[in-house]
C-alpha cells in the first residue's frame, strides 16, 4: 500500500478516536518495518498531554486496523506516543496553532535549521516567518523540510501558576 493512503487511514481513525495526527514517520528496514505516529489532543495544553493510557488506546486501535485490513506485514513494528516538547510541525493546521510560538525549521532560502517566530499561515500552502533579524518571510509550506517547536529551555521545570 502506498504510504499516503496508509497516511490517510491512520489520520482518519486517530481522528475518530478523539486526537489529532502531529506525525507519522517510517523507520526500520524492509523485513522489519516501523511506523512512529505521534499524536495530541485537539486541546493540548501543558499538564492536558498525552498519556500512556492514549498512547495505548490509540496503539491498540491502530494495530486491529493495520492488521485486519491487511494494510501491513507481520514483521511490522509499531511506536505511538506524544508529539514531545519538539512538537514536529508537519501540517497547515499545525502552524497556526502555534502562531506567536518559536521554531527551528530548515527550508529552501533559510540557512540550516533557523530559529524562527510563527507569524501564521496566510493560505493552506504558505506560512509566514520571522527571523531573528526582525525580518518577516513567507515560504512555502513545500518547502519546509524539516520544522519543529523549539525548547524553551529556561521556562522548563519553571512554576506555571
Amino acid at each position: 500500500m502506498p504510504f499516503d493512503a496508509l497516511l490517510d487511514r491512520i489520520r482518519d481513525l486517530v481522528q475518530e478516536l478523539g486526537y489529532e495526527l502531529a506525525d507519522v514517520r517510517r523507520a526500520g528496514t524492509r523485513d522489519r518495518p516501523i511506523l512512529k505516529v505521534r499524536i495530541d489532543r485537539p486541546d493540548s495544553a501543558p499538564g492536558r498531554g498525552i498519556t500512556a493510557d492514549d498512547c495505548t488506546r490509540v496503539s491498540r486501535a491502530l494495530e486491529r486496523s493495520l492488521e485486519g485490513g491487511g494494510l501491513v506485514g507481520p514483521q511490522y513494528l509499531l511506536e505511538v506516543s506524544s508529539p514531545g516538547i519538539d512538537r514536529p510541525l508537519t501540517r497547515i493546521e499545525h502552524w497556526r496553532r502555534f502562531q506567536g510560538q518559536r521554531a527551528k525549521v530548515r527550508a529552501a532560502g533559510l540557512e540550516g535549521r533557523t530559529s524562527v517566530e510563527i507569524i501564521g499561515a496566510p493560505d493552506d500552502e504558505h506560512v509566514r516567518i520571522r527571523l531573528a533579524d526582525g525580518t518577516e518571510r513567507t515560504i512555502a509550506l513545500a518547502d519546509v523540510r524539516d520544522a519543529a517547536l523549539e525548547i524553551d529551555w529556561k521556562s522548563i521545570g519553571k512554576d506555571r501558576r
